[in-house]
């Protein structure tokens, strides 16, 4: 069983509350102007990452600020690559100028849900990362579309997934237009959590285990309870011999 595991956070998305969950986190995904951020909110949280040692990665998004990046977007691939790329490009003009190291990309949204299962976004992405010539881990799925092709081009990629959402049977997302997508109980996510660390497996909405790898565990920076639930997770966790980092 794993002795470590790295809890991230989507940041910068205009909450404001990255003071408070950056001491908690151990890796951040910085909105970087596709569903929110700008300039100066990359900046701000860029450097209270650099001040708690959280490593650094890229949140694109479909360019959508309207519905928050959370729906598919009628969009052509090459209007997709110069907005993701654009976005990129962003965010690692504003580390270079801090010094700064880009650790990861993380899709957002339904960016990340779709390059998941439709190859043609995923290719999207993966050629936005060999343009840029990028030397970063892509944030990904397990058993996922854009993580096979992410290794046929041999793209480093980390297994993610999510400590405060439900998953399906064939292990996408439960949508957030349903009631149970969102996991709001402590107790209900350390054991959601654990049972993915210690026994790859995930239990579906559905009571069914499936098997499931992830080395990093999102919390969405955008629940109100995402304090309290990071904290109470990594105090469980500790108990068990699991650090956070």
């Amino acid at each position: 069983m794993q002795t470590h595991i790295d809890i991230n956070a989507d940041v910068g998305e205009g909450i404001g509350n990255e003071s408070d969950l950056m001491p908690l986190i151990s890796s951040c995904n910085i909105a970087c102007g596709g569903h929110a951020g700008d300039v100066e909110t990359m900046k701000s949280v860029s450097l209270l990452a650099k001040k708690h040692g959280v490593k650094i990665g890229a949140h694109p998004s479909f360019p959508d600020k309207e519905n928050f990046g959370r729906h598919p977007m009628d969009i052509s691939s090459i209007a997709l690559y110069i907005s993701i790329k654009k976005q990129l490009k962003d965010l690692i003009h504003v580390l270079d100028a801090e010094h700064l190291h880009l650790h990861h990309i993380k899709p957002h949204g339904a960016l990340y849900n779709l390059a998941a299962v439709d190859e043609k976004i995923a290719s999207v992405i993966i050629e936005v990362l060999k343009c840029l010539m990028l030397r970063v881990k892509l944030y990904v799925p397990y058993n996922s579309v854009i993580a096979k092709l992410a290794l046929e081009h041999q793209i480093p990629i980390i297994y993610e997934a999510f400590a405060d959402r439900n998953y399906n049977a064939d292990l996408t997302l439960v949508s957030r237009t349903e009631s149970h997508a969102m996991i709001h109980d402590s107790n209900t996510m350390f054991e959601h959590v654990y049972n993915m660390v210690s026994n790859e497996n995930v239990k579906t909405i559905t009571g069914e285990l499936v098997t499931i790898k992830a080395e990093t565990f999102c919390i969405h920076g955008d629940n109100p309870e995402a304090y309290l639930l990071i904290s109470e997770l990594s105090n469980r966790l500790a108990s068990k011999g699991i650090q956070i980092r």
